[in-house]
């Protein structure tokens, strides 16, 4: 995520959570962070990647589904960050290229697939900083994943799904009814509203996750060698 202001630095930065390098590590992967800018269309820039990991950060541009910004709403620093998100995730998706969407990421492809958002909600959501169950379909590809149909997650997020995008399937809900979890019609896809990177060291479940993106890296080849995501 491009920020205005990064600690230790004088000027602005790029930043991802150590959460989510460590997890991606953990599960055997190589992180490789790329910069919002960049003179390369999508599909090459995924050239020789693996794997992509949108994680979470600002909120979305709601002008990307059709609205202004509300009060709370807090969109990220520079402007190019949505549609650089948003077309690595297209790329990766044509290409068959596995991809994780954590909270933004997956709030982002909802609406790049025609889906909007609740731009605030209510102010005592247990999803603005809590950890909560969550129901998964117990047919959907993420309760394999995670081997349960039901699990505790650490959430903090105060927008939410409206509309569900096209193509999209909802296989994941909170006990208010919140979607928590998308999987795409026709690609490799885990997409969640919550961070399975909180708790990733010690909780096998939200671990797993991370660990299908790295194996879903490795289907096209038989090595075990270290699979390099970008993130």
């Amino acid at each position: 995520m491009w920020s205005n202001q990064i600690h230790g630095l004088r000027f602005d930065g790029s930043a991802v959570s150590s959460a989510v390098l460590r997890s991606v590590v953990r599960a055997g992967g190589e992180p490789l962070t790329l910069f919002a800018e960049g003179p390369s269309p999508a599909m090459d820039r995924l050239r020789g990647l693996d794997g992509l990991l949108v994680p979470g950060g600002a909120d979305v541009n709601p002008r990307r589904y059709g609205e202004e910004p509300g009060p709370a709403t807090s969109v990220a620093d520079f402007s190019v960050q949505d549609q650089f998100e948003a077309d690595m995730m297209a790329a990766a998706i044509a290409q068959r290229i596995p991809v994780l969407a954590i909270c933004r990421g997956f709030q982002l492809l909802n609406v790049e697939h025609g889906g909007n958002l609740v731009q605030d909600l209510a102010a005592d959501s247990p999803h603005r900083n809590g950890v909560h169950e969550v129901a998964l379909e117990p047919d959907s590809r993420l309760a394999a994943v995670v081997g349960a149909v039901s699990l505790p997650v650490s959430s903090y997020h105060h927008q939410a799904i409206s509309t569900v995008g096209v193509g999209l399937r909802v296989v994941g809900l909170a006990p208010d009814g919140v979607v928590e979890a998308l999987e795409h019609s026709s690609a490799e896809l885990l997409a969640v509203q919550w961070h399975p990177e909180d708790t990733a060291a010690v909780e096998p479940a939200q671990h797993a996750i991370f660990q299908w993106l790295v194996d879903r890296a490795r289907v096209s080849t038989e090595s075990l060698e270290t699979r390099e995501i970008a993130v």
